[in-house]
């Protein structure tokens, strides 16, 4: 087992491209063009219903969506989820992420969440209650307090925001501060001392249900306490996979609503006709400009996103690098998914703003992603920091 805190090694560059080339002949998609018909037929109604996407979530379970996979094959599978349900995507990421935690630590030798893969695989759902009002440190500190109850375990009482899955998941991520230090641990549904509000009613990602968290006095046991870290930014593995698998999963679900939008802007380009020309609007040099400059902005994604996924996958070491790497590909793409769904908008005209209107409906989804972590800001202030180094004094 691999110590707390160890170095992420990369192996020799002949091994890596060899594994990443084996591994992408072997990627198959276990999400099947009629599964993923059937998903896109529900997901106007979860968002007119402001529900749950119950039927999916079945359906995804049982195709092998949800069991651990690699990031690479991961990654791909939600872009292209995402492009036939955001919500549905968005939601399953935090049960993916947690996997994806698990597995960076298996590949690199620490097997502490070795039972989160059991689980996983045994069809348990994972959910994040890591997030919290006015935390803008994100994971080097909480608000929410974590007691030990003098057998190793600790009782966790604050507040969670934005609870994705929080109608259905069985394990719970939280973490809280005792002291100097941040624990890490993993409630299960059955333990008495949460609950969730019935507050999710938004823009958009209607169908996410991300419920607020109460905690009050829920007690994590001993062995599922993932980890004990000092109050501050932190090189542990634990760490680093929290921050590889959501930020590149994160990038693939928005990827894929651009992906979506220009293929909608597509089609009604060549569907509507001009009346001061005579030609469909597939032929206007306006909107010509306006498609290829979305799918200019949309082409450069794809290969930064899988081949970060793929170096995860293989345990390639860009050190310090690694945290520009992945939030720069978050901010990347979510912004490009912006830019992409508004020149779809453009190029659909004024049917698009109807609500039924599935453009409509992406341009709400397509929204949340200037709320993950990590926020413009923050991405900028890290990208600064590696190329001049830290603010003085």
């Amino acid at each position: 087992m691999r110590r707390t805190g160890e170095r992420l090694r990369a192996p020799a560059a002949g091994q890596a491209a060899g594994v990443v080339r084996a591994a992408a002949a072997s990627l198959a998609s276990v999400l099947t063009p009629e599964l993923l018909e059937r998903i896109r037929s529900r997901a106007p109604r979860y968002d007119r219903e402001n529900a749950f996407f119950w039927e999916d979530l079945d359906e995804l379970r049982s195709a092998g969506h949800l069991a651990p996979r690699s990031l690479l094959e991961t990654a791909r599978d939600q872009r292209l989820l995402a492009a036939h349900a955001p919500a549905t995507a968005l939601a399953v990421n935090m049960h993916l992420v947690w996997a994806g935690v698990a597995r960076v630590l298996a590949d690199r030798g620490d097997d502490s969440l070795a039972w989160v893969l059991e689980e996983a695989r045994a069809g348990e759902l994972f959910a994040f209650g890591n997030s919290e009002a006015g935390n803008d440190l994100v994971l080097w500190d909480s608000l929410t307090r974590a007691e030990p109850t003098g057998d190793g375990g600790y009782a966790f009482t604050g507040t969670k925001i934005f609870t994705s899955l929080s109608p259905a998941w069985t394990r719970l991520g939280v973490f809280g501060r005792h002291g100097d230090e941040l624990v890490h641990g993993f409630l299960t549904r059955e333990t008495p001392g949460w609950r969730a509000l019935d507050d999710w009613d938004t823009l958009g990602m209607r169908a996410t249900q991300s419920s607020t968290t109460v905690l009050e006095g829920a007690v994590v046991p001993a062995e599922r306490i993932a980890r004990r870290l000092p109050v501050g930014p932190n090189a542990d593995p634990f760490v680093f996979g929290i921050f590889a698998s959501f930020l590149l999963l994160i990038a693939s679900v928005y990827a894929g609503i651009g992906d979506r939008a220009l293929e909608l802007a597509v089609e009604s380009a060549r569907r509507r006709t001009s009346l001061r020309t005579g030609r469909t609007y597939a032929q206007d040099p306006d909107i010509r400009w306006r498609l290829a400059d979305a799918a200019i902005a949309l082409d450069a994604l794809a290969p930064q996103i899988e081949s970060l996924a793929a170096d995860v996958d293989v345990l390639a070491d860009h050190g310090a690098g690694w945290f520009r790497l992945l939030t720069g590909v978050k901010h990347r793409s979510t912004e490009t998914a912006r830019h992409v769904v508004d020149q779809a908008m453009r190029v659909a005209g004024g049917s698009a703003y109807a609500s039924a209107s599935e453009l409509s409906r992406l341009q709400r989804d397509v929204l949340a992603g200037v709320y993950h972590p990590s926020d413009t800001e923050s991405v900028h202030a890290t990208v600064a920091a590696s190329l001049v180094g830290p603010l003085e004094g």
